[in-house]
């Protein structure tokens, strides 16, 4: 798994009417861009750092619209 800054962590839910969880990638502290990944959650904004396991991917930030 690689990520970019601005690039969004997706969390796939465990249970029936559970939420995917999303966060923001802030930085990617692993080399070439891999794990762990310092995000902010965009439920509260906490920060953290993340491993994501198989249960997680990784959207690529959209380029702004001009």
């Amino acid at each position: 798994m690689r990520a970019n800054p601005g690039d969004r962590l997706v969390v796939m839910s465990h249970h029936v009417g559970e939420r995917d969880r999303h966060a923001v990638i802030l930085e990617a502290r692993g080399p070439g861009g891999s794990p762990p990944f310092l995000v902010r959650w965009e439920s509260d904004g906490h920060e953290g750092l993340v491993f994501p396991s198989s249960d997680a991917f990784v959207e690529p930030a959209r380029p702004p619209v001009r």
